[in-house]
């Protein structure tokens, strides 16, 4: 049986997998060391990166996790998400197969349950990775599992035991915001750490929040064929994107299905015999909204209750750890990591912060400061949306001008035959060069696309030397070279232009 405490449902061969990887029923805490190298308080992917990062060096590690190894990424986030976005990613395309002049006799119908064990087993098959047993076998990690709370600058008690630590690491995540909605708390609702445990499918849902996990499983859900209302209320989804990438995203949610409300409030929630009533204040007045499930997603609030950090000498505030440009909190012997500290919340932010961290706290020299890194980002919806770097109001706010390359994806080959040429891709450049300063990709395979882009960056390469690279066709990557084949011919100037119609005159 799979205690309750863990938020682990249904109770199936699958979950009890999970569990026996990540949370062991069975576990007993090692003996403390007398000092550690290194304590890491929290076991998502900042802290198993930092934990096996320092272990692998030969440095003595204590890593302490309260729920599940793995943190958010496996077990509630990234892993989970990614599984039933394929699944509805099947749904679609077997639904509009005629367009590619495929035809489906009958209904093609979505199996719920079956998706979401599917899901299960995924996420259980990847579990090892994350396991205790790998970790203290592997890296020889001292695991500990109960909740963690500092005594001191220098010392960290779990289940009665006191680590004590040269260096120390917080990567205890985030979770979900819950505002403060009359009536919510009483009708129930989700956030993504539970809505992976439904094995019924809600027949209506409200997502509140137009953000990635708003915006992707709301989409995907429509597309298992719930009927869904997502209610944002800023006037564009995924507020900090291009706004022509988020237009592309709302009349894709619309195609699907999703009753889109945008610059729309929920005022109040309450019970009716039909379902939750949602009331929302719109441009056009209140308007009512029932349904049987409610998706939050509207924000992450760092997890340090419990914590103790005014022990340590730790400070925060309601969004996050303090830490310097080195990740170094307020106490100079710990440092922080993962969304606990970070304002871009993802899973890869997390990863490379984390090395970062096991630089700087474990050696004198040279220090990495996390205000070079070069991060993209990718919401996976149909199409998807990826950046990096700055955006064109970014750069004007810091009195840099700039060039923007775009190129249609409907001038793309492989877009064209795939029958994905919605979007586009958008490269900024430094006024009058091809210095890089930022991209937007909108685009069926984009999270694939912004790597190459952001390789570039951190190489120093400009967007003239795409032209040079080979790209295999048809590939929507291609897009890449066309805008840097845009940028090259913007060189062939008048002057330019004469010398060479002279030098092709000479040599006939």
């Amino acid at each position: 049986m799979i205690d309750p405490q863990l938020n682990l449902q249904p109770d199936d061969e699958y979950n009890r997998l999970l569990a026996e990887n990540v949370h062991p029923p069975e576990w007993q805490n090692p003996n403390p060391d007398d000092r550690y190298n290194l304590v890491v308080v929290g076991a998502g992917t900042a802290g198993l990166v930092a934990a096996a990062g320092a272990a692998g060096m030969g440095a003595k590690v204590a890593l302490i996790e309260r729920q599940l190894m793995g943190g958010d990424c496996l077990n509630v986030g990234c892993v989970p998400s990614k599984a039933i976005i394929r699944s509805a990613h099947a749904a679609h395309e077997a639904r509009t197969a005629d367009r590619f002049g495929i035809r489906i006799t009958g209904k093609v119908e979505t199996d719920f349950p079956a998706v979401m064990e599917r899901m299960r087993r995924i996420r259980a098959g990847i579990s090892p990775n994350d396991s205790a047993k790998r970790f203290s076998e592997h890296y020889g990690i001292d695991v500990f599992f109960g909740p963690a709370r500092f005594t001191g600058r220098d010392t960290v008690e779990v289940k009665g035991a006191s680590l004590r630590f040269a260096k120390a690491v917080i990567a205890t995540g985030a979770r979900a915001v819950v505002p403060p909605i009359p009536g919510l708390e009483e009708a129930g609702f989700l956030t993504n750490h539970n809505i992976f445990n439904l094995t019924l499918q809600p027949r209506r849902l409200a997502v509140v929040g137009g953000g990635p996990i708003g915006s992707e499983l709301a989409q995907t859900f429509a597309r298992l064929g719930t009927e869904v209302t997502i209610i944002e209320m800023a006037d564009q989804f995924l507020q900090r994107e291009d706004r022509d990438a988020a237009e592309i995203l709302r009349a894709s949610l619309q195609h699907d299905g999703v009753e889109v409300r945008l610059s729309t409030s929920l005022e109040r929630v309450k019970m009716s015999p039909h379902g939750k009533v949602l009331l929302l204040d719109t441009s056009e007045g209140v308007r009512q909204v029932t349904v049987d499930e409610i998706l939050v997603g509207v924000g992450r609030t760092p997890n340090v209750e419990g914590l103790d950090l005014e022990a340590a000498g730790v400070e925060y505030d309601r969004s996050s750890i303090l830490v310097n440009d080195l990740l170094r909190t307020t106490n100079k012997k710990i440092y922080a990591s993962g969304d606990i500290c970070l304002p871009l919340k993802f899973t890869h932010t997390a990863d490379i912060a984390s090395r970062a961290v096991i630089q700087n706290a474990l050696f004198p020299a040279p220090k990495k400061r996390i205000s070079r890194l070069v991060v993209p980002w990718c919401t996976y919806t149909d199409p998807e949306i990826a950046h990096v770097g700055l955006y064109p109001q970014q750069a004007k706010r810091r009195g840099i001008a700039v060039d923007t390359w775009e190129v249609p994806m409907n001038d793309v080959d492989r877009a064209i035959t795939d029958g994905d040429d919605e979007g586009f891709l958008k490269v900024h450049c430094k006024q009058g060069t091809d210095t890089i300063l930022g991209a937007t990709v909108v685009a069926r395979h984009a999270g694939e696309m912004i790597s190459e882009i952001t390789t570039a960056m951190v190489a120093g390469m400009g967007l003239g030397g795409f032209s040079g690279v080979i790209h295999p066709y048809p590939t929507q990557a291609e897009a890449i070279r066309k805008a840097a084949d845009a940028y090259n011919r913007t060189k062939l100037t008048p002057t330019v232009a004469g010398l060479l119609k002279r030098w092709f005159a000479w040599t006939r």
